[in-house]
């Protein structure tokens, strides 16, 4: 990293904020946690809840997927510049809440997988992505 530095401060052709900026990206260490809302709150659910919320998304086709603890829908655009709109969307909500979904795209068509790793099967924050996403589709 020295010699990136060294190349940077002898090139004459970068003005020096953009430097320092640059610098500070380098030198900014590294964290595995993010800091959110979503990151604190518990994820488990109870049973009870759990297949509650399960019975309520398979109402908007959501189903579960088989040997795995995680839930699975397929959403049908007209183009794919549509699904490619929902999926954008999908990805900053994502973001924010530092979930992110497996999905699958071809032309019109997107597959989404959602589990939580971190608890090894399905948590509030999937619920939660998935009625965001049933949301989303709707308005598309």
């Amino acid at each position: 990293m020295s010699r990136l530095m060294c190349i940077l401060r002898t090139s004459s052709s970068w003005p020096c904020n953009r430097l320092l900026r640059l610098s500070s990206l380098l030198l900014r260490p590294l964290s595995k946690n993010h800091s959110s809302k979503e990151t604190s709150q518990p994820h488990w659910l109870s049973p009870a809840d759990r297949d509650q919320q399960v019975m309520d998304l398979r109402s908007t086709g959501w189903v579960q997927v088989q040997d795995r603890d995680a839930i699975f829908k397929e959403l049908h655009f007209k183009t794919f510049n549509q699904a490619f709109g929902f999926m954008s969307r999908v990805a900053l909500q994502a973001e924010k809440m530092n979930h992110h979904p497996e999905w699958f795209n071809v032309y019109n068509k997107v597959q989404i997988t959602l589990t939580t790793h971190d608890c090894g099967g399905l948590s509030k924050r999937d619920f939660k992505m998935a009625k965001f996403i049933d949301k989303i589709a709707v308005s598309m």
